[in-house]
């Protein structure tokens, strides 16, 4: 091989791993995250795990992100240990499915329909028609589809030209002899193991196995320890995500290795026993792609079916490895936080996901806080204060985490959806955590009446419980709408933040009337003036988060057009809304 020979085969190679890295981003997108997120539903049964595992897989066309988002899942505690380790195995059958569609480049008949089989033939066709979509269409689905048509026709590409620049090696003694020596089982898997480690991708590597057969120099006796040494090297993946997590991910990640490492070692011990007692011709015969693909699919069926029946002895394996060692117990709010994991991030639609469920979360604890400064009033108790001021601290919290995590995720290639549900929890953490400010607000109210000995009359006092349930019922409004992105509940929030404005400037009024009459102080007129503030802007809040739970929704939608729009005379619908609320909390 002469020296643009080898800048050919370096090219190859190059756009060969760029074009299966833009395959397994065009299928993962185009599942819209779906698939991943199937991997959340738990399941007790270890076939449907296995299943399952290999079926995300093929899809993503990649065990290492399957593996990576599994250990994700355990560090959160979304997923147990046990259940797992099934979905682990079903990757290693899963990744398979790439080196059988490689392995069609090998295909070669003078038949027409035959040579239309081989990728080469019809993937200039699929770039084609991919560019179109580019090109002339703005549709994310087609984009998307377009991702995938393109990066096969590359990883095609790629790969043909990989094999034509090798061919030439095979007139080579110096190659021949270095592939020979890999027919030493031991060698042999080194150099799978290492190459594996190198471009962290089992498929991949699989890949340039199957384009050195083209040089017809690459023996089934070099191929298969080769093939067993990548198996193993693609545990360095989830084995580098473990680091810094919780003891069952890195369990999770011993276990991926654990099974890998058992089951070559089971399978080259059984085989060359075998060869040793009746030898194997095919070993001296020259490798090819689907022969390749035939030996990568047979170990990692073969090793699942036989470890799957012991896997609870893989869980324990990894279990003394990584020994239990006292821990602090995490409080509800860390274990929430513990979602927002970096491992994720490699897959955008689990980690927006994850993020909204640690917004919910955010947002239930506002609510709380708000609630419970609310009940301060009626009964003014030291726990419930101090409650309230751990709930407002922890949503700070949230929001400073829940931020910093919603930056590092708008940063990666988002699909629609997922870039609008992402805006629409940047804009609502902020009104939680306002929210939470205001329950602190009236806790500080409640505590300084608490203290001195301050009683508004019975008229304020029944106003004010009004108001309090009416910002009650509309928190509970905003929150499930939010939780649920449901439509349904974030339309009926607007009139009723309409009524509580009202309500507040009824109070005031009648705060005015009695102050005139004396049947109320200057010093209780400050108080009340700061609760019913405070207790009208939860409700705007609540307001702003609406809205966006409907902006979500939409491509093109101007916040402040749909409420101009909304509080239009003409609109019978909004204002029939109003009259019922007002009807539901009238001031005595």
């Amino acid at each position: 091989m002469d020296f643009f020979g080898l800048l050919n085969m370096i090219g190859g190679l190059a756009l060969f791993l760029y074009g299966m890295n833009l395959l397994g981003d065009g299928l993962s997108k185009a599942s819209g995250g779906r698939l991943e997120s199937i991997l959340e539903k738990l399941t007790n049964n270890p076939i449907k795990a296995v299943l399952l595992g290999a079926g995300v897989t093929a899809v993503i066309q990649s065990s290492s992100a399957t593996t990576v988002m599994v250990v994700g899942f355990v560090n959160s505690g979304i997923m147990k240990l046990q259940q797992a380790v099934g979905i682990i195995m079903g990757a290693n059958i899963g990744t398979t499915v790439t080196s059988w569609i490689l392995g069609l480049s090998g295909i070669s008949s003078d038949s027409f329909f035959v040579r239309l089989l081989k990728p080469s033939s019809f993937s200039p066709i699929l770039a084609i028609v991919g560019i179109a979509f580019i090109m002339f269409s703005k549709k994310e689905k087609l984009h998307n589809a377009a991702m995938i048509l393109v990066g096969f026709a590359i990883l095609m590409f790629g790969m043909d030209t990989m094999s034509a620049a090798v061919k030439p090696l095979q007139n080579v003694p110096e190659f021949t002899g270095i592939l020979t020596r890999f027919s030493n089982p031991l060698l042999g898997m080194l150099a799978g193991l290492v190459l594996t480690a190198i471009i962290q991708s089992s498929s991949a590597s699989v890949g340039i196995l199957q384009a050195l057969c083209a040089t017809g120099a690459v023996s089934y006796g070099a191929a298969i320890p080769i093939i067993m040494g990548q198996n193993i090297g693609t545990c360095v993946t989830a084995m580098i995500s473990g680091i810094g997590a919780s003891k069952n991910a890195k369990r999770a990640a011993l276990v991926h290795l654990y099974f890998n490492v058992i089951g070559t070692v089971l399978f080259m011990v059984v085989f060359y026993l075998i060869n040793a007692v009746m030898p194997f011709e095919f070993l001296q015969d020259a490798a090819d792609g689907f022969g390749i693909a035939a030996v990568h699919s047979i170990f990692n069926v073969t090793a699942t079916l036989c470890l799957l029946p012991f896997s609870k002895g893989l869980v324990k394996l990894a279990s003394m490895t990584v020994k239990d060692e006292p821990e602090a117990e995490a409080t509800v709010e860390d274990k929430a936080l513990s979602l927002l994991d970096v491992r994720f991030l490699d897959t955008p639609s689990i980690a927006v996901e994850q993020c909204r469920n640690v917004a919910v979360s955010m947002s239930q604890m506002a609510e709380e806080a708000l609630n419970l400064s609310m009940d301060l009033f009626k009964e003014y108790t030291e726990e419930k204060a101090a409650r309230v001021i751990q709930l407002e601290e922890d949503v700070d919290r949230f929001e400073d985490h829940l931020g910093d995590y919603l930056l590092k995720v708008s940063s990666r290639d988002l699909s629609e959806k997922d870039s609008q549900t992402l805006n629409m929890i940047l804009h609502c953490i902020g009104d939680f955590e306002r929210i939470s400010d205001h329950a602190r607000n009236l806790k500080e109210a409640a505590q300084e009446m608490f203290d001195k000995q301050l009683v508004f009359s019975d008229k304020a006092q029944q106003e004010l419980e009004v108001l309090k349930s009416a910002i009650h019922d509309i928190l509970k409004l905003t929150m499930l709408s939010f939780a649920e992105e449901d439509l349904k509940l974030a339309v009926q929030v607007e009139p009723l933040e309409e009524v509580i404005d009202g309500l507040n400037l009824d109070i005031k009024q009648r705060h005015i009337k009695r102050l005139r009459k004396g049947k109320c102080t200057i010093e209780l007129g400050f108080v009340l003036s700061d609760i019913i503030t405070n207790m009208e802007r939860v409700s705007d809040h609540c307001s702003n988060v609406a809205v966006c739970v409907i902006q979500s929704s939409e491509e093109e939608y101007d916040p402040h057009a749909y409420l101009d729009e909304l509080k239009q005379e003409s609109n019978i619908d909004f204002k029939g809304k109003v009259l019922l609320y007002r009807e539901r909390y009238q001031l005595p």
